[in-house]
């Protein structure tokens, strides 16, 4: 019996052949290509990164403020001091009294004169050559050299099999077409440059990644990316699912119902508003996508407020009248549970049977829970990621609506399609989300996605005005709170943490809440943060809302679902730590009644420079699309799109913003090879994406 051997500390990082090697691109580069007399080094001034070299005459370990090593060399023009504040003893060996050196690094100021703090270092004789080449400086996981990098990348660049997984097989008629102009050179050329560029390069286009090297390894990539993603949507058009259309229900399940209207009928009665002109637009879209015979895959956008619940309330109407099961899942038990009695409160006069399914429920409230949905009596299931553990088992899935979409990950979205029982048909999707997508996001990873805009709010909706506040002023906020409060309006003051940290020394849910309750004597103050029980979170919600309590408290818990019209006030303290979306989200929970609606950001000193320009855009505007680009430029696609907690990164060299323009390039290039040249588009697929291609369908 042969042992498994464990992987290597390369194949970890997935460098486990030579086109992953190939493909492991360097994140920037050094220039070790000229070389300094310690004299010319000192003379071109501070903080620049220079080459020297010289004998060590010095070699001693200073414990003194703190342990450190420091060296001093010297040529035949001057001489200069090391520093190392963390080192091993095979690097005071390496550094030995009357061994010659080559080291790289910043001049700078110290204690003693001009040193460099932690150079890079090698022993060499006097004479060694320079590189001919840039020094590629690699992305790497803890425990792995630049040196055991390069040198597997240098072996993996001869190898004999390479030439073969770098060929050129895309049509260069086709190539000449569509490419602005023909001056990007051969893939293998690329790669091979983009490792070792040559000394005189242009290396600004190199760190920008705007060389032509790095542009025709950009337009592979994302040519990979759209081929599979129009695939993908190709394939979703073959697969079957039930047709849901209207008037043509299932008579078996409307008997269910109180009334002799269909369930979908019976809502629009209970429903006390007529649907807005861009909800009756989506509604139609989505009806349309309901009624084909392949699965939908929607999203549906709406900015904080819009009224996409009602939307995702009538597919699942729509599905139920037609015999089918429909299940809305969401990220957190809070939305999760706003959700269910908001359904509650539409189906329930109609006799429609709710599942409710959580990870806080008790064993047997999960069972039970578990079997109706398995039998079929609960015909609309609401929950949480319980909705997709395993004893889970769906009897007539026919529409899964995912809340806040961006929240799971793609494994989890593509769980949810994998929950219907038959074989026979796929059940369709909807997606929902209150962070708008920015245009380019959608053009590279929602190939697939056929996507609504709710662009309108409700009637009576007013903007919110939005102020930002140093927390020196706490006591100022504090008093226009209480004049707020004694007009009758409530409000929500929004911290961070639940408990106090050392390390960030924020002020903490529970003691604002204190500070809060003494300084506000007449009015009733309530508490809720993620790690109260669902019963106790449930109750205070209830309270606030009913206006038995004025001023709620709370962790970011409140970020999505809760509407209390009558609560038009909003203080964010230490606003500096949310991120563009979690405010933009949090701040749509105000502006829901008819009274003028604030927002109040404050923030702690010092502000970095990031945070004042966050803090700055959100005071300026609302626009759930202005917003989402920022947030774009600043976290990039994989926090948006949920692809993070695949642990794929879907791009890796191309930046969705500057690189805009070749998207458009790919996907025309894209249709002409599945059209023209099928036989390509596997090999293509195969070099760029290997297994990744199923986390593209979500």
């Amino acid at each position: 019996m042969t042992t498994k051997r464990p992987p290597t500390a390369l194949e970890k990082m997935g460098l486990n052949s030579p086109m992953a090697l190939a493909l492991h691109l360097p994140s920037r580069y050094e220039d070790e290509t000229e070389l300094f007399t310690i004299e010319e080094a000192l003379g071109l001034g501070r903080f620049h990164s220079i080459q020297t070299q010289g004998v060590v005459i010095r070699n001693q370990v200073m414990f003194r403020p703190r342990r450190q090593l420091l060296v001093t060399i010297e040529d035949d023009t001057a001489s200069l001091q090391l520093r190392f504040l963390n080192f091993y003893p095979s690097q005071q060996k390496q550094m030995a009294v009357g061994n010659h050196i080559r080291v790289r690094g910043e001049i700078r100021e110290g204690y003693q004169g001009a040193e460099i703090v932690h150079p890079t270092v090698r022993a060499v004789i006097p004479e060694a050559p320079l590189p001919a080449s840039l020094t590629p400086v690699y992305p790497a996981s803890a425990g792995i050299s630049q040196t055991m990098i390069r040198k597997a990348v240098l072996k993996a660049l001869q190898d004999a099999s390479l030439k073969n997984s770098l060929a050129e097989f895309l049509p260069s008629t086709l190539m000449a077409e569509i490419l602005p102009k023909n001056d990007w050179p051969p893939l293998q050329d690329a790669i091979t440059y983009l490792h070792q560029p040559p000394a005189d390069t242009n290396t600004q286009s190199l760190l920008e990644r705007t060389h032509p090297a790095w542009r025709r390894v950009q337009f592979e990539e994302l040519l990979a990316q759209q081929i599979s993603l129009k695939r993908a949507h190709a394939i979703r058009r073959e697969r079957r699912a039930p047709s849901f259309v209207k008037g043509q229900q299932a008579s078996k399940l409307s008997k269910t119902s109180k009334t002799k209207n269909s369930i979908e009928e019976g809502l629009l009665k209970i429903l006390l508003f007529e649907l807005t002109g861009a909800q009756a637009r989506v509604w139609s879209e989505i009806g349309y996508d309901l009624s084909n015979t392949f699965p939908m895959n929607r999203l549906l956008q709406g900015d904080v407020g819009s009224g996409k619940t009602v939307i995702a309330a009538l597919a699942a109407a729509r599905a139920m009248d037609h015999g089918y099961q429909a299940a809305i899942m969401a990220p957190t038990e809070i939305l999760a549970e706003q959700h269910y009695l908001k359904m509650q409160e539409w189906f329930g006069p109609i006799g429609v049977k709710i599942a409710w399914l959580s990870g806080s429920l008790k064993a047997k409230e999960k069972r039970l829970a578990q079997e109706m949905i398995e039998s079929g009596e609960a015909q609309l299931i609401i929950g949480t990621h319980a909705l997709i553990q395993d004893k889970v088992s769906f009897a007539k899935l026919g529409l899964a609506v995912i809340d806040e979409q961006h929240r799971f990950g793609v494994r989890q979205r593509l769980e949810i399609q994998q929950r219907v029982s038959s074989e026979l048909f796929y059940c369709h999707q909807l997606m929902m989300s209150a962070t708008p997508i920015p245009r380019t996001l959608a053009m590279t990873y929602y190939a697939d996605l056929d996507v609504s805009v709710i662009d309108e709010l409700p009637p009576g909706r007013k903007p919110i005005a939005t102020k930002v506040v140093k927390a020196a002023r706490r006591d100022e906020v504090i008093g226009g709170l209480h004049d707020w409060l004694v007009k009758g309006l409530q409000a929500y003051w929004v911290c961070p943490l639940i408990e106090e940290s050392e390390v960030l020394q924020l002020q903490t849910a529970v003691e604002s809440f204190e500070q809060l309750t003494q300084a506000l004597p007449n009015f009733k103050v309530g508490l809720v943060h993620g790690r109260l029980k669902s019963e106790e979170k449930a109750a205070v919600m209830a309270a606030f809302k009913a206006n038995e309590i004025q001023l709620l408290v709370a962790t970011t818990v409140i970020e999505v679902g809760v509407d209390v019209p009558n609560a038009a006030l909003m203080v964010i303290e230490h606003a500096e730590r949310f991120g563009y979306a979690q405010i933009h989200q949090l701040r749509g929970r105000v502006g829901r009644g008819s009274a003028d609606s604030v927002c109040i950001l404050m923030y702690a000193e010092p502000l970095s420079m990031a945070a004042k320009e966050r803090l700055q855009t959100l005071r300026e505007t609302s626009d759930g699309f202005v917003i989402a680009e920022r947030d774009l430029s600043l976290r990039g696609p994989g926090e948006l799109l949920g692809a993070k907690q695949s642990g794929d990164a879907m791009l890796r060299f191309v930046d969705l913003q500057r690189d805009a323009w070749l998207i458009e390039l790919a996907q025309t290039a894209a249709e002409r090879l599945l059209a023209e040249h099928a036989d390509l588009v596997e090999r293509h697929l195969e070099r760029w994406l290997g297994s990744r291609t199923e986390f593209l369908k979500a």
